[in-house]
């Protein structure tokens, strides 16, 4: 099979470039109308921040600790579009909107060359429909960014293996995922394609490309390359964590490559789930998509039959992923994305024939209609049937009236999903259901972003706090998250990062540096806190406390030296309060 594809009709053109638009509008709705939002965004973004502004890339830094919990690449990324732009609601998350639509674009031009551009258009749509692949597109977290090298590095893999010889692309997959190994440790999955391949090419599957022999030194190459990617980072790194004296540098080089890989595959300490985890991630979570997978067995079926590569590659190594996640003792379900684009490639050439299907269109007509009454139902709730509903949900989140438009959105979303399906059925099922996910996903950034922006930022809480001061005063956080920090500020005082709130020990220490750094001048300095079993010592009933709200269903509370009385001090307050 060629490389080259056949030339775009100004059809296929004209539909590419509506669907990248349609993308485009979907994932960047509320670019820009929010501030990051945990658990996980402010850690990333505060670490960037503070390679910017240390000049540290090599060693990322929470507060004045080392965080070893993730390789640096997309804090990296990260950081070169705060410095590009300048603000950090602008800028934090492109990296994930650009990996996102990245990842639709190698998915569309794999499956235009493998099969046509309307089969393509199929490909990257089952992408898209996904609501996971969405809901991580629209998060600064590590997955899109580790969902578009590993698609990178398949796309550069099967140009080379479907439709080559095509010996750079293999080297450019090889660097991708590389690369991707020091984005979040599991970029090498790509590789796992040349499994299949090499039993393909010994069984005669048609579809392989005619590599030729006598190319060994190219396929170690290859390897090379991926190692060399990762070499890039890990050699300078650990050059300087053996060399630099610093016994923190060398914890942390223990950690990043030994607990957070090794060890949080073989014996993870969190997110235990069974071994069938995924295939209830996949029902759930990629429907609709994967309602389409109970028809695809029989073209998939026909497919090995026919010893078709084309489809039984991308599908075999896709397969691959989610074993090798479900060998896990830790799964989570963002874990598989990965090998959406896969399943994707090998579903594209048989979606056209399923989508007429009556029963596969059935099936959509009742996910819409039920999708679509879940909204309507609980939007309808909040408005006029449950006031516990309503008064629970603004208690958790902390709204107040604006909740109002949160509601109408849910009304009218569920409304669309509902009203397109009793009006066109099934003739029209498709465009009802893409018409239902596009305006949730719409609503979710330009509705929801906004109003929760105040409370899961953590924004108002610190400008209360910041506000509360004394004048001349100076803010110290306690029990902290990442959120904090970020929107008080790198200079604000901060004495070491408790994980959880069951940490005594962490507490304990964290306390002491604070009533060392608050007793060193009283007058002024107060800290941002909030009760927990640790800091018993403190009085939060101290008539001296101003009480600061509410963020993220916690309550926080600002006090001073008075409330700290019951406590004992550090000999010193530690390097975050220096």
């Amino acid at each position: 099979m060629t490389d080259a594809p056949r030339p775009l009709s100004p059809t296929d053109r004209r539909e590419a470039w509506w669907f990248f638009a349609i993308a485009l509008l979907v994932i960047g709705a509320g670019f820009g109308l929010r501030d990051p939002w945990p658990a996980d965004e402010p850690r990333f973004v505060l670490v960037a921040q503070q390679m910017v502004e240390s000049g540290d890339w090599w060693f990322p830094r929470r507060g004045h600790e080392l965080y070893p919990d993730k390789p640096p690449f997309f804090m990296w990324l990260l950081g070169v579009s705060y410095l590009a732009i300048g603000s950090v609601r602008w800028s934090f998350l492109l990296p994930s909107l650009v990996a996102s639509m990245g990842t639709l674009w190698l998915t569309w031009d794999l499956a235009r060359r493998l099969w046509s551009p309307r089969v393509a258009l199929w490909a990257a749509a089952a992408v898209l429909i996904a609501p996971a692949f969405v809901y991580q597109a629209k998060r600064a977290q590590i997955d899109p960014v580790l969902i578009g090298l590993t698609t990178l590095a398949l796309y550069g893999l099967l140009r080379h293996l479907l439709l080559g010889p095509a010996w750079r692309w293999f080297f450019a997959g090889c660097i991708a995922a590389g690369v991707g190994v020091w984005t979040k440790g599991v970029g090498f999955l790509p590789l796992f394609a040349l499994l299949p391949f090499a039993l393909m090419r010994w069984k005669g599957w048609s579809g392989i490309a005619p590599i030729g022999e006598r190319n060994t030194w190219r396929w170690m190459a290859g390897i090379g390359l991926f190692f060399a990617a990762i070499f890039v980072w890990l050699v300078p790194m650990v050059l300087m964590a053996l060399y630099d004296g610093d016994p923190h540098h060398r914890a942390y080089l223990d950690n990043i490559l030994f607990k957070q890989t090794i060890t949080r595959y073989t014996d993870a300490w969190h997110h235990h789930e069974p071994v069938w985890y995924f295939l209830e991630v996949m029902a759930l979570f990629w429907a609709p998509f994967s309602i389409a997978f109970a028809w695809l067995v029989v073209p998939w079926r026909a497919a090995w039959i026919a010893k078709d590569a084309r489809v039984w590659l991308p599908l075999a190594w896709a397969l691959l992923v989610i074993a090798f996640f479900s060998g896990s003792t830790g799964k989570r379900d963002m874990y598989i994305l990965p090998a959406l684009p896969g399943f994707a490639l090998a579903a594209a050439p048989f979606l056209d024939a399923i989508s007429r299907r009556k029963g596969f269109r059935t099936a959509i007509a009742v996910y819409t209609a039920g999708l679509g009454a879940v909204l309507l139902l609980g939007g309808l709730a909040a408005l006029f049937a449950e006031p516990r509903f309503e008064t629970r949900i603004l208690a958790e989140r902390g709204l107040g009236p604006e909740a109002l438009w949160l509601w109408i959105m849910l009304v009218a979303v569920g409304a669309l999903g509902v009203l397109g399906v009793a009006a066109f059925g099934r003739k029209r099922v498709l465009a009802s259901c893409a018409t239902l996910l596009g305006a949730l996903w719409l609503g979710w950034g330009l509705v929801v972003h906004p109003l929760l922006d105040d409370e899961n930022s953590a924004r108002v809480i610190v400008q209360r706090a910041q506000a509360a001061l004394p004048p001349g005063g100076e803010l110290g956080l306690l029990a902290w998250k990442e959120q904090h920090l970020l929107q008080a500020g790198l200079g604000t005082a901060e004495f070491g990062f408790c994980p959880d709130d069951g940490n005594a020990i962490c507490q304990q220490r964290q306390i002491a540096q604070a009533v060392a750094w608050v007793r060193a001048a009283p007058d002024t300095r107060r800290l941002l806190a909030r009760d927990l079993v640790g800091y018993r010592c403190v009085d939060f009933a101290h008539p001296s406390n101003v009480a600061i709200g509410t963020a993220n269903r916690r309550s926080f509370v600002l006090v001073g030296a008075d409330a700290l009385q019951g406590c004992q001090a550090a000999a010193d307050p530690g390097p975050g309060a220096r």
